[in-house]
């Protein structure tokens, strides 16, 4: 197994950990600031593996089938537990996933047809959002300052994410369609 894949893997055996950060109670001192470190490494990983993948032109069908899986479980474990503790609206992490959904489908029909569709500068934008929602709702500093900054971002993932979604789609129409005869 090569060193990409290994990444890939790797974040998806943080997640159990960094679930488990989120809604257990160790008793630990700064838990949440634990919870952030694995996010961030597991966030890193992804950086890392597609970008190591590219570089060595070592790309599997291994690596392009997990490592969307990957991100997908990660993002969505932390979504849902932002939900449990009640940090994030359910309505708004079902636009969230759903949006994920649609462009994971509409990126294997175009699969099918031969096409690879690239993230789009606002993808890559929503990305940024939403990981800087992820990071502030772990972390979840109980000061006015810092819970309106949450709503902020919070709202800001969800206009970028159904943006980019539409973006996605009206550049994409054709492919869509091509796919749909």
């Amino acid at each position: 197994m090569n060193l990409p894949n290994k990444l890939t893997l790797a974040r998806v055996l943080c997640i159990p950990f960094f679930v488990l950060l989120m809604l257990v109670d160790l008793k630990i001192p700064f838990q949440n600031w634990f919870a952030c470190f694995v996010f961030v490494v597991a966030s890193i990983t992804d950086l890392l593996d597609g970008k190591i993948a590219r570089k060595h032109n070592i790309v599997t069908n291994f690596g392009k089938f997990m490592d969307p899986l990957a991100d997908k479980l990660l993002v969505c474990s932390a979504l849902i537990c932002f939900v449990s503790l009640q940090r994030i609206p359910t309505w708004i992490v079902l636009v969230i996933v759903w949006r994920e959904f649609i462009i994971s489908g509409f990126r294997l029909v175009a699969s099918n047809n031969g096409i690879v569709l690239a993230a789009g500068m606002s993808g890559k934008i929503k990305t940024v959002c939403q990981m800087v929602m992820t990071i502030l709702l772990i972390v979840h500093i109980d000061h006015i300052f810092f819970r309106v900054l949450e709503q902020v971002a919070i709202y800001a993932s969800l206009m970028m994410t159904i943006y980019s979604l539409l973006d996605y789609l009206v550049h994409n129409k054709k492919v869509f369609s091509d796919g749909l005869k």
